[in-house]
Protein backbone atom coordinates (compact mmCIF):
# COMPACT_ATOMS: atom_id res chain seq x y z
CA UNK A 1 0.00 0.00 0.00
CA UNK A 2 2.52 2.59 0.84
CA UNK A 3 4.03 2.26 -2.81
CA UNK A 4 0.61 3.48 -4.20
CA UNK A 5 0.56 6.35 -1.96
CA UNK A 6 4.01 7.37 -3.25
CA UNK A 7 2.86 6.51 -6.94
CA UNK A 8 -0.40 8.83 -6.29
CA UNK A 9 1.84 11.37 -4.95
CA UNK A 10 4.19 11.25 -7.42
CA UNK A 11 1.81 12.08 -10.06
CA UNK A 12 -0.57 14.15 -8.00
CA UNK A 13 1.10 17.63 -9.32
CA UNK A 14 0.00 16.57 -13.23
CA UNK A 15 -3.40 16.66 -11.95
CA UNK A 16 -3.50 20.22 -10.37
CA UNK A 17 -4.03 23.20 -12.12
CA UNK A 18 -1.26 24.01 -14.59
CA UNK A 19 -0.75 20.44 -14.92
CA UNK A 20 -0.93 18.31 -18.35
CA UNK A 21 -3.49 16.40 -17.09
CA UNK A 22 -5.21 19.11 -15.20
CA UNK A 23 -8.84 18.24 -17.00
CA UNK A 24 -8.75 14.73 -15.56
CA UNK A 25 -8.40 15.74 -11.59
CA UNK A 26 -11.74 14.53 -10.89
CA UNK A 27 -10.37 10.76 -12.12
CA UNK A 28 -6.97 11.17 -9.76
CA UNK A 29 -9.31 12.25 -6.75
CA UNK A 30 -11.52 9.59 -6.78
CA UNK A 31 -9.17 7.03 -7.01
CA UNK A 32 -7.18 8.62 -4.43
CA UNK A 33 -10.02 9.15 -2.00
CA UNK A 34 -11.70 5.77 -2.44
CA UNK A 35 -8.31 3.93 -1.39
CA UNK A 36 -6.99 6.57 1.27
CA UNK A 37 -9.32 8.96 4.00
CA UNK A 38 -8.96 12.15 2.32
CA UNK A 39 -6.04 14.12 3.49
CA UNK A 40 -7.69 17.91 4.19
CA UNK A 41 -9.91 17.38 6.99
CA UNK A 42 -11.28 20.62 8.97
CA UNK A 43 -10.25 21.60 12.81
CA UNK A 44 -12.65 24.13 13.58
CA UNK A 45 -15.48 23.98 15.75
CA UNK A 46 -18.24 25.25 13.59
CA UNK A 47 -18.58 21.81 12.02
CA UNK A 48 -20.23 18.38 12.92
CA UNK A 49 -18.18 15.47 12.69
CA UNK A 50 -19.25 12.19 11.80
CA UNK A 51 -17.28 8.80 10.76
CA UNK A 52 -19.82 8.05 8.14
CA UNK A 53 -19.08 9.98 4.97
CA UNK A 54 -20.26 9.58 1.41
CA UNK A 55 -18.12 6.94 0.35
CA UNK A 56 -18.56 4.53 3.41
CA UNK A 57 -22.47 4.87 3.43
CA UNK A 58 -22.65 4.26 -0.59
CA UNK A 59 -20.58 1.14 0.31
CA UNK A 60 -22.57 0.03 3.33
CA UNK A 61 -25.61 -0.21 0.91
CA UNK A 62 -22.98 -2.42 -1.67
CA UNK A 63 -22.49 -4.43 1.08
CA UNK A 64 -26.25 -4.87 1.98
CA UNK A 65 -26.44 -5.64 -1.42
CA UNK A 66 -24.35 -8.67 -1.53
CA UNK A 67 -27.64 -11.38 -0.58
CA UNK A 68 -29.10 -9.58 -3.51
CA UNK A 69 -26.20 -10.48 -5.70
CA UNK A 70 -25.56 -13.61 -4.75
CA UNK A 71 -28.95 -14.57 -5.70
CA UNK A 72 -29.30 -12.78 -8.49
CA UNK A 73 -26.06 -14.90 -9.90
CA UNK A 74 -27.72 -18.64 -8.14
CA UNK A 75 -31.57 -18.01 -9.18
CA UNK A 76 -30.81 -17.16 -12.58
CA UNK A 77 -28.66 -20.37 -13.49
CA UNK A 78 -30.99 -22.28 -11.36
CA UNK A 79 -33.95 -20.98 -13.19
CA UNK A 80 -31.86 -21.84 -16.70
CA UNK A 81 -30.87 -25.04 -15.48
CA UNK A 82 -34.47 -26.39 -14.68
CA UNK A 83 -35.39 -25.05 -17.91
CA UNK A 84 -32.39 -26.63 -19.93
CA UNK A 85 -33.12 -30.00 -17.99
CA UNK A 86 -36.95 -30.05 -19.30
CA UNK A 87 -35.54 -29.58 -22.66
CA UNK A 88 -33.43 -32.37 -22.43
CA UNK A 89 -36.77 -34.44 -21.02
CA UNK A 90 -38.83 -33.47 -24.04
CA UNK A 91 -35.76 -35.11 -26.24
CA UNK A 92 -33.68 -32.13 -27.22
CA UNK A 93 -30.33 -33.23 -27.77
CA UNK A 94 -27.28 -31.76 -25.56
CA UNK A 95 -25.27 -30.64 -28.83
CA UNK A 96 -29.13 -29.39 -30.47
CA UNK A 97 -29.00 -27.51 -26.79
CA UNK A 98 -25.71 -26.09 -26.39
CA UNK A 99 -25.72 -25.03 -30.60
CA UNK A 100 -28.04 -22.69 -30.06
CA UNK A 101 -28.05 -21.67 -26.63
CA UNK A 102 -25.04 -19.05 -27.45
CA UNK A 103 -21.33 -18.56 -25.78
CA UNK A 104 -22.43 -19.03 -21.91
CA UNK A 105 -23.23 -22.60 -22.55
CA UNK A 106 -20.13 -23.15 -24.81
CA UNK A 107 -18.39 -21.83 -22.49
CA UNK A 108 -19.61 -23.68 -19.68
CA UNK A 109 -18.88 -26.96 -21.52
CA UNK A 110 -15.31 -25.58 -21.75
CA UNK A 111 -14.94 -25.30 -17.66
CA UNK A 112 -16.41 -28.86 -17.95
CA UNK A 113 -19.85 -28.28 -16.58
CA UNK A 114 -22.68 -30.74 -17.64
CA UNK A 115 -25.07 -28.62 -19.57
CA UNK A 116 -28.63 -29.67 -19.34
CA UNK A 117 -27.49 -32.44 -15.98
CA UNK A 118 -28.94 -31.86 -12.84
CA UNK A 119 -28.09 -28.63 -11.34
CA UNK A 120 -25.49 -28.47 -9.13
CA UNK A 121 -24.86 -24.78 -6.92
CA UNK A 122 -21.78 -24.45 -8.24
CA UNK A 123 -23.05 -24.63 -12.11
CA UNK A 124 -26.38 -22.95 -10.99
CA UNK A 125 -24.17 -19.86 -9.59
CA UNK A 126 -21.41 -19.80 -12.14
CA UNK A 127 -24.17 -20.23 -15.35
CA UNK A 128 -25.82 -16.76 -13.60
CA UNK A 129 -22.72 -14.77 -13.02
CA UNK A 130 -22.61 -15.21 -17.04
CA UNK A 131 -25.74 -13.32 -17.60
CA UNK A 132 -25.28 -10.71 -14.46
CA UNK A 133 -21.62 -10.01 -14.68
CA UNK A 134 -21.74 -8.52 -18.42
CA UNK A 135 -24.71 -6.51 -17.36
CA UNK A 136 -22.89 -5.05 -14.49
CA UNK A 137 -19.86 -4.16 -16.36
CA UNK A 138 -21.56 -2.53 -19.13
CA UNK A 139 -23.93 -0.35 -16.79
CA UNK A 140 -20.38 0.53 -14.72
CA UNK A 141 -18.67 0.90 -17.72
CA UNK A 142 -21.00 3.58 -19.83
CA UNK A 143 -22.52 5.03 -16.54
CA UNK A 144 -19.04 5.46 -14.91
CA UNK A 145 -17.93 7.22 -18.32
CA UNK A 146 -20.96 9.61 -18.38
CA UNK A 147 -20.08 10.82 -14.64
CA UNK A 148 -16.86 11.24 -15.30
CA UNK A 149 -17.91 13.54 -18.30
CA UNK A 150 -19.81 15.34 -16.32
CA UNK A 151 -17.22 15.92 -13.58
CA UNK A 152 -14.65 17.18 -15.60
CA UNK A 153 -16.74 19.55 -17.45
CA UNK A 154 -17.76 21.09 -14.07
CA UNK A 155 -14.44 20.48 -12.24
CA UNK A 156 -16.53 18.52 -9.72
CA UNK A 157 -15.07 15.66 -7.49
CA UNK A 158 -16.31 12.44 -8.84
CA UNK A 159 -18.67 11.29 -6.12
CA UNK A 160 -19.14 7.45 -5.08
CA UNK A 161 -22.74 7.92 -5.42
CA UNK A 162 -22.69 5.95 -9.11
CA UNK A 163 -21.61 2.79 -7.25
CA UNK A 164 -24.66 2.20 -5.66
CA UNK A 165 -26.75 3.01 -9.12
CA UNK A 166 -23.89 0.94 -10.84
CA UNK A 167 -25.14 -1.89 -8.17
CA UNK A 168 -28.67 -1.37 -8.31
CA UNK A 169 -29.26 -1.14 -11.96
CA UNK A 170 -28.72 -4.40 -12.65
CA UNK A 171 -30.16 -6.14 -10.26
CA UNK A 172 -33.60 -4.36 -11.90
CA UNK A 173 -33.25 -6.24 -14.87
CA UNK A 174 -33.97 -9.09 -15.96
CA UNK A 175 -31.14 -11.65 -17.59
CA UNK A 176 -31.89 -11.66 -21.31
CA UNK A 177 -31.67 -8.03 -21.58
CA UNK A 178 -29.77 -6.95 -24.31
CA UNK A 179 -26.80 -5.09 -23.79
CA UNK A 180 -26.98 -2.37 -25.92
CA UNK A 181 -30.28 -1.48 -23.85
CA UNK A 182 -28.29 -1.43 -20.48
CA UNK A 183 -25.79 0.86 -21.92
CA UNK A 184 -28.93 3.31 -23.30
CA UNK A 185 -31.20 3.13 -20.18
CA UNK A 186 -28.19 3.45 -17.54
CA UNK A 187 -27.21 6.85 -19.55
CA UNK A 188 -30.82 7.96 -19.26
CA UNK A 189 -30.83 7.24 -15.76
CA UNK A 190 -27.27 8.78 -15.01
CA UNK A 191 -27.23 12.34 -17.54
CA UNK A 192 -31.55 13.08 -17.59
CA UNK A 193 -32.17 11.61 -14.16
CA UNK A 194 -29.19 13.12 -12.44
CA UNK A 195 -26.47 15.04 -14.29
CA UNK A 196 -29.11 17.81 -15.49
CA UNK A 197 -30.05 18.56 -11.70
CA UNK A 198 -26.57 18.55 -10.82
CA UNK A 199 -25.18 15.66 -9.92
CA UNK A 200 -25.01 13.44 -7.00
CA UNK A 201 -27.31 15.31 -3.80
CA UNK A 202 -29.35 17.24 -6.39
CA UNK A 203 -31.22 14.69 -8.18
CA UNK A 204 -34.69 14.77 -7.38
CA UNK A 205 -35.29 11.21 -8.91
CA UNK A 206 -33.71 7.69 -8.43
CA UNK A 207 -31.34 7.43 -10.97
CA UNK A 208 -31.79 3.61 -11.47
CA UNK A 209 -35.26 3.52 -11.24
CA UNK A 210 -35.31 6.36 -13.80
CA UNK A 211 -32.87 4.16 -16.26
CA UNK A 212 -35.03 1.42 -15.79
CA UNK A 213 -38.52 3.27 -16.54
CA UNK A 214 -36.84 4.69 -20.01
CA UNK A 215 -36.24 0.63 -20.66
CA UNK A 216 -39.91 0.12 -18.99
CA UNK A 217 -41.69 2.06 -21.54
CA UNK A 218 -39.19 2.24 -24.52
CA UNK A 219 -38.40 -1.57 -24.91
CA UNK A 220 -41.31 -2.95 -22.77
CA UNK A 221 -40.94 -6.50 -24.92
CA UNK A 222 -37.24 -6.78 -23.07
CA UNK A 223 -37.86 -6.06 -20.15
CA UNK A 224 -41.67 -7.40 -19.15
CA UNK A 225 -42.25 -10.23 -21.89
CA UNK A 226 -43.24 -13.46 -20.96
CA UNK A 227 -39.71 -14.80 -22.17
CA UNK A 228 -37.03 -12.77 -20.88
CA UNK A 229 -36.92 -13.80 -17.09
CA UNK A 230 -35.61 -17.32 -18.09
CA UNK A 231 -32.43 -17.46 -19.54
CA UNK A 232 -32.72 -19.86 -21.93
CA UNK A 233 -33.50 -19.30 -25.85
CA UNK A 234 -37.27 -20.08 -26.89
CA UNK A 235 -38.51 -20.80 -23.52
CA UNK A 236 -41.14 -18.99 -21.96
CA UNK A 237 -41.05 -17.92 -17.96
CA UNK A 238 -43.60 -15.46 -16.72
CA UNK A 239 -43.31 -14.19 -13.30
CA UNK A 240 -46.04 -14.66 -10.63
CA UNK A 241 -47.10 -11.01 -11.09
CA UNK A 242 -47.64 -11.44 -15.17
CA UNK A 243 -49.81 -14.77 -14.74
CA UNK A 244 -51.81 -13.76 -11.98
CA UNK A 245 -52.93 -10.48 -13.87
CA UNK A 246 -54.15 -12.62 -17.14
CA UNK A 247 -56.58 -15.54 -15.08
CA UNK A 248 -59.49 -16.57 -14.66
CA UNK A 249 -59.15 -17.10 -10.93
CA UNK A 250 -56.71 -17.06 -8.09
CA UNK A 251 -57.20 -19.76 -5.50
CA UNK A 252 -55.77 -19.47 -1.97
CA UNK A 253 -55.01 -22.69 -0.25
CA UNK A 254 -53.71 -22.89 3.19
CA UNK A 255 -51.76 -20.17 3.90
CA UNK A 256 -48.59 -20.93 2.76
CA UNK A 257 -49.46 -22.24 -1.02
CA UNK A 258 -50.84 -20.41 -3.98
CA UNK A 259 -52.53 -22.17 -6.95
CA UNK A 260 -52.91 -20.52 -10.30
CA UNK A 261 -55.42 -21.46 -12.80
CA UNK A 262 -56.27 -20.00 -16.38
CA UNK A 263 -54.41 -20.03 -19.51
CA UNK A 264 -51.34 -20.74 -17.47
CA UNK A 265 -50.92 -22.75 -14.23
CA UNK A 266 -48.70 -22.21 -11.75
CA UNK A 267 -48.12 -23.60 -8.32
CA UNK A 268 -45.44 -22.47 -5.44
CA UNK A 269 -45.27 -22.36 -2.19
CA UNK A 270 -45.26 -18.98 0.20
CA UNK A 271 -41.54 -20.30 1.33
CA UNK A 272 -40.38 -21.00 -2.75
CA UNK A 273 -41.27 -17.05 -3.12
CA UNK A 274 -39.66 -15.68 0.13
CA UNK A 275 -36.91 -17.16 -0.34
CA UNK A 276 -36.16 -16.22 -4.46
CA UNK A 277 -36.69 -19.44 -6.13
CA UNK A 278 -38.84 -18.62 -8.71
CA UNK A 279 -38.58 -16.28 -12.25
CA UNK A 280 -38.23 -12.78 -12.24
CA UNK A 281 -35.53 -9.98 -12.35
CA UNK A 282 -32.25 -10.93 -11.53
CA UNK A 283 -31.78 -9.42 -7.87
CA UNK A 284 -35.75 -8.71 -7.10
CA UNK A 285 -36.97 -12.61 -6.57
CA UNK A 286 -35.50 -13.55 -3.03
CA UNK A 287 -37.64 -11.36 -0.34
CA UNK A 288 -35.43 -13.17 2.37
CA UNK A 289 -31.91 -11.59 0.65
CA UNK A 290 -34.02 -8.35 0.45
CA UNK A 291 -34.60 -8.80 4.22
CA UNK A 292 -30.81 -9.21 5.66
CA UNK A 293 -30.04 -6.12 3.51
CA UNK A 294 -32.88 -4.33 5.43
CA UNK A 295 -31.10 -5.60 8.23
CA UNK A 296 -27.71 -4.29 7.73
CA UNK A 297 -29.14 -0.86 6.58
CA UNK A 298 -31.22 -0.37 9.57
CA UNK A 299 -28.26 -1.42 12.11
CA UNK A 300 -25.85 0.68 10.19
CA UNK A 301 -28.49 3.70 10.68
CA UNK A 302 -27.84 4.40 6.12
CA UNK A 303 -31.00 2.97 5.28
CA UNK A 304 -34.80 4.64 7.26
CA UNK A 305 -36.67 2.20 8.88
CA UNK A 306 -39.57 4.66 8.66
CA UNK A 307 -39.77 4.41 5.49
CA UNK A 308 -39.70 0.69 5.14
CA UNK A 309 -41.99 0.46 7.71
CA UNK A 310 -44.72 2.52 6.10
CA UNK A 311 -44.19 1.27 2.49
CA UNK A 312 -44.87 -2.33 4.36
CA UNK A 313 -47.96 -0.44 6.32
CA UNK A 314 -49.07 1.02 3.09
CA UNK A 315 -48.53 -1.69 0.99
CA UNK A 316 -50.02 -4.46 3.32
CA UNK A 317 -53.11 -2.97 4.59
CA UNK A 318 -54.61 -1.91 1.16
CA UNK A 319 -53.39 -5.84 -0.19
CA UNK A 320 -55.84 -7.09 2.78
CA UNK A 321 -58.93 -4.43 2.27
CA UNK A 322 -58.71 -5.31 -1.30
CA UNK A 323 -57.89 -8.91 -0.91
CA UNK A 324 -61.39 -8.69 1.38
CA UNK A 325 -63.52 -6.52 -1.41
CA UNK A 326 -62.73 -8.93 -3.78
CA UNK A 327 -63.62 -9.21 -7.32
CA UNK A 328 -64.96 -11.73 -9.81
CA UNK A 329 -63.54 -9.56 -13.07
CA UNK A 330 -59.93 -9.00 -11.78
CA UNK A 331 -57.79 -11.64 -10.13
CA UNK A 332 -55.67 -9.53 -8.57
CA UNK A 333 -57.91 -8.54 -5.77
CA UNK A 334 -57.52 -12.56 -4.74
CA UNK A 335 -53.93 -12.06 -4.02
CA UNK A 336 -53.63 -12.85 -0.19
CA UNK A 337 -51.36 -9.67 0.95
CA UNK A 338 -48.60 -11.87 1.92
CA UNK A 339 -47.85 -12.76 -1.55
CA UNK A 340 -47.65 -9.48 -2.52
CA UNK A 341 -44.47 -9.05 -0.11
CA UNK A 342 -42.66 -11.86 -1.85
CA UNK A 343 -43.63 -11.27 -5.71
CA UNK A 344 -42.09 -8.81 -7.86
CA UNK A 345 -40.14 -6.01 -6.57
CA UNK A 346 -41.52 -4.90 -3.32
CA UNK A 347 -39.27 -6.21 -0.86
CA UNK A 348 -36.39 -4.70 -3.02
CA UNK A 349 -37.93 -1.60 -3.79
CA UNK A 350 -38.97 -0.81 -0.24
CA UNK A 351 -35.46 -1.75 1.15
CA UNK A 352 -32.93 -0.20 -1.38
CA UNK A 353 -35.07 2.01 -3.83
CA UNK A 354 -37.34 4.06 -1.25
CA UNK A 355 -34.86 4.33 1.22
CA UNK A 356 -32.06 6.22 -1.66
CA UNK A 357 -31.52 9.51 1.25
CA UNK A 358 -31.02 12.07 -1.71
CA UNK A 359 -34.95 11.30 -3.23
CA UNK A 360 -36.78 10.56 -0.53
CA UNK A 361 -38.35 12.50 2.64
CA UNK A 362 -35.87 14.26 4.60
CA UNK A 363 -38.31 14.41 7.61
CA UNK A 364 -39.22 12.00 10.24
CA UNK A 365 -42.86 12.60 9.76
CA UNK A 366 -42.33 12.82 5.85
CA UNK A 367 -40.40 9.54 6.01
CA UNK A 368 -44.19 8.41 7.12
CA UNK A 369 -45.90 9.70 4.53
CA UNK A 370 -43.67 8.90 1.93
CA UNK A 371 -43.56 4.98 2.87
CA UNK A 372 -47.57 5.08 3.29
CA UNK A 373 -47.60 6.61 -0.41
CA UNK A 374 -45.33 4.40 -2.00
CA UNK A 375 -46.82 1.55 -0.49
CA UNK A 376 -50.76 2.63 -1.64
CA UNK A 377 -49.57 3.47 -5.14
CA UNK A 378 -47.65 -0.06 -5.67
CA UNK A 379 -50.51 -2.19 -4.49
CA UNK A 380 -52.94 0.37 -6.57
CA UNK A 381 -51.30 0.19 -9.61
CA UNK A 382 -51.00 -3.89 -9.20
CA UNK A 383 -54.02 -4.87 -8.51
CA UNK A 384 -56.67 -1.59 -9.87
CA UNK A 385 -54.38 -2.07 -12.97
CA UNK A 386 -53.20 -5.47 -14.15
CA UNK A 387 -51.89 -3.84 -17.38
CA UNK A 388 -49.21 -3.22 -15.12
CA UNK A 389 -47.19 -6.03 -13.65
CA UNK A 390 -45.41 -4.34 -11.41
CA UNK A 391 -46.11 -1.47 -9.33
CA UNK A 392 -43.11 -0.52 -7.29
CA UNK A 393 -40.99 1.25 -9.97
CA UNK A 394 -43.27 3.64 -10.46
CA UNK A 395 -44.47 4.23 -6.92
CA UNK A 396 -41.51 4.61 -5.89
CA UNK A 397 -40.82 7.72 -8.50
CA UNK A 398 -44.20 9.07 -7.64
CA UNK A 399 -43.03 9.63 -4.20
CA UNK A 400 -39.86 11.06 -5.65
CA UNK A 401 -41.58 13.71 -7.02
CA UNK A 402 -43.77 14.34 -4.00
CA UNK A 403 -41.02 13.88 -1.41
CA UNK A 404 -40.09 18.03 -1.30
CA UNK A 405 -43.97 18.34 -0.71
CA UNK A 406 -44.12 16.30 2.11
CA UNK A 407 -41.63 17.75 3.65
CA UNK A 408 -42.65 21.40 2.68
CA UNK A 409 -45.81 20.79 4.32
CA UNK A 410 -44.24 19.23 7.62
CA UNK A 411 -42.41 21.87 7.96
CA UNK A 412 -44.36 24.83 7.58
CA UNK A 413 -47.12 22.61 9.83
CA UNK A 414 -44.28 22.40 12.66
CA UNK A 415 -43.49 26.23 12.44
CA UNK A 416 -47.18 26.79 12.76
CA UNK A 417 -47.13 24.75 16.28
CA UNK A 418 -43.92 26.37 17.40
CA UNK A 419 -45.84 29.97 16.86
CA UNK A 420 -48.97 29.32 18.60
CA UNK A 421 -46.84 28.08 21.13
CA UNK A 422 -44.67 30.74 21.73
CA UNK A 423 -47.75 32.85 21.16
CA UNK A 424 -49.45 31.60 24.10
Amino acid sequence: MKFIRNTLNKVEPLFHKGGKLEKLYPVYEAIDTFLYTPGEVTHGASHVRDGLDLKRMMITVVVALIPCIYMACWNTGYQANVALQELAANGTTVEQIVSTGGWRLSLLQTLGFQVASEPTWLLNVVHGALYFVPVFLVTNIVGGTWEAVFCVIRKHELNEGFLVTGMLFPLTLPPTIPLWQVALGISFGVVLGKEVFGGTGKNFLNPALTARAFLYFAHPAQIIGDTVWVAVDGYSGPTLLTTMGSQTSVLPGAQTFLSVTGPAQLNMTWWDAFMGWIPGSMGETSACACLIGALILIATGVGSWRIMLGVLIGSMGLATMLHGIGSSTNACFQIPPQWHLVTGGLAFGLVFMATDPVSAAMTNTGKWLYGILIGLMTIIIRVLNPAFPEGIMLAVLFGNVFAPVIDYMVIQQNIKRRMARNAA
